[in-house]
């Protein structure tokens, strides 16, 4: 087997330039996430590398979070589970008692003018054009979560193509698959208000009532920012779990 010449800035440590390499190869698309990655020895074969640095490169990518490895199995791209999050905050449950992921529906798909301090978080210049939705997500039909989202167009093109209806409860494999955008991971913040009129008819609560808010800037695995997400939830619902080793 011919090796391959590893690419990369050549003043940084050869470990480095292999994380990178790795990196590029999921960003690119032609690694997927719960793909496995090519062992480690065949990363020595393949680039002429020592063990012992192709294990370093590997441990930055793990600590990164875009790998994952298990025992006896190897190292793969670690699959997001975005909707956990929500678990941490808000204790959803159906009429048995299980929980439950809450279904999503669009009530609203626009092009709209991206909002100052949205247009900055989504890394878009000042008056573009995105797109603006707003969802509910509801257990056994009650609304549980009021959604507002912006995605930067045109990124997000074909997003507005697709029936609403046949969308789905779940977004982010939607954005992979019909745009071939990929969220890696996402930052979030929690804060809490007093229901306006708007997100009162939207829960089915008085308006005034607390409501616990949940800002959501979704990234790709090369860091561009995908999604910006507000989504509001009953305070009474709310019960903050974090296991803690």
């Amino acid at each position: 087997m011919s090796q391959t010449l590893l690419s990369g800035d050549a003043r940084l440590p050869i470990y480095q330039r292999l994380a990178d390499v790795l990196r590029a190869e999921v960003v690119e698309g032609r690694l997927r996430p719960g793909d496995r990655v090519p062992s480690e020895s065949e990363l020595c074969e393949r680039y002429g590398l020592a063990l012992g640095t192709v294990r370093k490169g590997l441990e930055i990518l793990v600590a990164e979070g875009l790998f994952e490895r298990f025992h006896g199995r190897g190292t793969f791209v670690r699959r997001p589970k975005f909707d956990s999050s929500l678990f941490r905050f808000f204790r959803f449950r159906g009429t048995a008692g299980a929980v439950t992921v809450p279904e999503g529906r669009i009530l609203r798909r626009t092009t709209e003018t991206v909002p100052g301090f949205i247009a900055k978080a989504l890394a878009v210049p000042e008056g573009s054009e995105g797109i603006s939705m707003s969802r509910i997500r509801l257990c056994d039909g009650e609304p549980v979560l009021a959604e507002e989202i912006w995605l930067p167009l045109p990124r997000f093109a074909d997003f507005l193509s697709l029936e609403i209806g046949k969308v789905g409860d779940l977004l982010y494999p939607v954005y992979d698959a019909e745009c071939q955008q990929l969220v890696a991971r996402a930052e979030e913040q929690l804060t809490a208000e007093r229901a306006s009129e708007a997100t009162a008819r939207l829960l089915r609560i008085e308006p005034g009532t607390p409501v616990i808010v949940i800002d959501r800037l979704a990234r790709g695995y090369d860091g561009t920012p995908l999604e910006w997400r507000r989504s509001r939830g009953r305070a009474d619902q709310f019960c903050y779990q974090i296991e803690i080793r």
